[in-house]
């Protein structure tokens, strides 16, 4: 399975709460309708996390597909063009960042009716080899958070091998996210020693001070 992270902001001038409303009832309608997708979860950023600050995003969707093969029957289908139409109404498009990745379950579990979902967006340290970060990623730094306090469940998502391919440098080397039952579950896992320990590694495979999130809750449109 290849999942495919769209990170979305909203066009000038739209409302948080218009850009979600539309994104949720009126684009989802047309992302039913491409072929071959075997899940679609819209993440909504909730703005009450952020402090006041705009959020780098103001959503990611998730799109699962089986292979390469699929991606391209998408790309070239009449819904995917009606698609990339309907953005026009209420996505900046110059702003909109796609990364094709794998998945890694390091602590699977139930997730809970409106949870609270954070999700990091990792840039590897320069001097890293994108397999060398991603196996420290996983296999070493994964336990560790997969020991947070009050967690439900912790996926990674690592970016391709083919987004490398030839030079070029994906968006983002991946992503993390971690599912909670409630706004005190997350401030407890934040609060945590564990998420002491875990910026303090950070700098061993990470670009200093370069992890940016969002917490969002999550609509999960097509499972």
């Amino acid at each position: 399975m290849i999942n495919a992270f769209t990170l979305l902001k909203r066009k000038p001038g739209l409302s948080v709460a218009e850009f979600q409303r539309y994104w949720r009832h009126e684009h989802a309608d047309l992302i039913a309708r491409l072929p071959g997708v075997k899940r679609y979860v819209q993440s909504h950023v909730l703005g009450e996390y952020h402090q006041g600050k705009e959020p780098i995003y103001d959503g990611i969707a998730e799109l699962s597909v089986n292979n390469s093969q699929a991606f391209r029957e998408i790309s070239t289908s009449d819904a995917y063009a009606a698609v990339q139409a309907d953005e026009e109404r209420f996505l900046d498009r110059t702003a909109i960042a796609l990364v094709l990745t794998d998945e890694h379950v390091i602590r699977d579990g139930p997730v809970v009716d409106d949870s609270v979902k954070r999700i990091r967006l990792f840039n590897r340290r320069h001097d890293l080899p994108f397999d060398e970060f991603q196996a420290c990623w996983r296999d070493q730094h994964g336990p560790l958070i997969a020991t947070l306090p009050s967690l439900d469940r912790y996926v990674q998502y690592h970016a391709r091998p083919g987004g490398y391919a030839k030079g070029r440098q994906p968006a983002y080397d991946g992503f993390d996210i971690a599912w909670f039952d409630s706004a005190d579950a997350l401030r407890e896992a934040v609060n945590s020693t564990v998420s002491d320990r875990d910026r303090s590694e950070q700098g061993s495979f990470l670009v200093a001070g370069d992890c940016p999130q969002i917490v969002a809750r999550e609509y999960v449109i097509i499972s």
